[in-house]
């Protein structure tokens, strides 16, 4: 970066020129001009007096390496370990840094549980999110306050296991290039809600375990979803077990080859319609429908079942289930429908077994079967 933007942003005539003789803060602010790795700056008397800059210019300073900014509350309101600088009596940290993201979770979000906030400014070379927040023990609340550039192209595991994350303010993201949703939310086990209105998932090819394990969420609303080019979905919504209602509607699912464990353990779902689900490409339904307990009907007549060769439980313990549409299901190249109908009532089985005698026997048989999926 040229001294005449640093000059336009700072209102210094010259910011290297004020860190003449002082070492430190001239490897911190050469390190943060050439991108570095991990570089924590904070504005104090000391920087006020050597730089002659003040908190506004020097905000605007630093955020010039940045198009993204992050606020995070983790868990306590301690606030001992953190350097930071005041603003609006709230604590704010400024972290600095390129791809290094397993030092940033080392350090910074994984074993420090005294943080109240920290603005995170993110270089503009990075293109993955992966796994950024993952396993994070200690976080509540993230707020996306600004997300302008649209390169970024990885979301998987972003949040995987960030089990007390309470709010998760994501209206400013840009997903526009994102490919790869795989384990985004996987774990949020206290989100309750969550608003995705702005994704634009056009190019998004991998949606396996997105929500898996997100036994919190009581509504989702995808209609925005654009599913044109996802080709997985196995356990898409595993585990989602206060879920009541899913709209589908929208999605277009021409490209999917994989719905295994895609509602596994919705247990509290009690209507779904797929009547616009092209399965032309799906060869695994193992676990589909899985524990869904509380569904009494499912019309599956538009299913084509030419290419699936695996129906292993796929309707284990559907213990309320009592109506079923399969007119359309062809199992000619099916080699697995062990336990498909297991835990499901008696009565049940028994309609299926004189309705559809292309189900073999063995889908009827009981099985003691735990699904472990995350």
């Amino acid at each position: 970066m040229s001294s005449e933007l640093c000059e336009e942003k700072t209102g210094s005539k010259d910011i290297f020129k004020n860190l003449k003789g002082d070492y430190f803060l001239q490897k911190l602010f050469y390190n943060l001009l050439k991108k570095k790795s991990l570089d924590i700056i904070r504005y104090n008397s000391n920087i006020k007096k050597r730089l002659n800059i003040s908190i506004k210019d020097y905000k605007g300073y630093s955020e010039i390496y940045s198009s993204i900014e992050i606020e995070i509350k983790p868990a306590n309101n301690k606030c001992d370990k953190f350097i930071n600088f005041n603003k609006e009596n709230e604590n704010y940290y400024h972290i600095y840094f390129n791809d290094n993201k397993e030092e940033i979770k080392r350090n910074y979000l994984i074993k420090n549980e005294n943080v109240t906030k920290i603005k995170i400014i993110i270089d503009y070379q990075i293109i993955s999110f992966e796994g950024l927040f993952a396993n994070c023990q200690y976080i509540e609340n993230i707020y996306f306050k600004k997300l302008l550039r649209n390169n970024i192209n990885n979301m998987r595991n972003m949040f995987n296991r960030c089990s007390p994350l309470k709010e998760l303010n994501l209206s400013n993201f840009n997903t526009n290039s994102v490919t790869n949703f795989e384990s985004m939310f996987q774990g949020c086990s206290s989100l309750k809600e969550l608003n995705l209105s702005n994704f634009n998932t056009n190019k998004v090819t991998n949606m396996r375990s997105m929500f898996l394990g997100c036994c919190s969420l009581k509504e989702l609303n995808l209609s925005n979803f654009n599913t044109i080019n996802v080709t997985n979905m196995y356990n898409m919504f595993g585990a989602c077990s206060s879920l009541k209602e899913l709209n589908l509607s929208n999605f277009n699912t021409n490209n999917v080859n994989n719905m295994s464990h895609m509602f596994s353990g919705c247990s509290s779902i009690k209507e779904l319609n797929l009547s616009n689900f092209n399965t032309n490409n799906v060869t695994n339904m193992s676990h589909m429908f899985y524990d869904c307990s509380s569904i009494k009907e499912l019309n599956l007549s538009n299913f084509n079942t030419n290419n699936v060769t695996n129906m292993r439980y796929m309707f284990y313990e559907c213990s309320s289930l009592k109506k079923l549409n399969l007119s359309n299901f062809d199992t000619n190249n099916t080699t697995n429908m062990e336990g498909m109908f297991s835990r499901c009532s008696d009565k049940f089985q028994n309609k299926i077994r004189a309705k559809y005698k292309n189900i073999k026997e063995e889908a009827f048989d009981e099985y003691e079967h735990s699904c472990i999926i995350y």
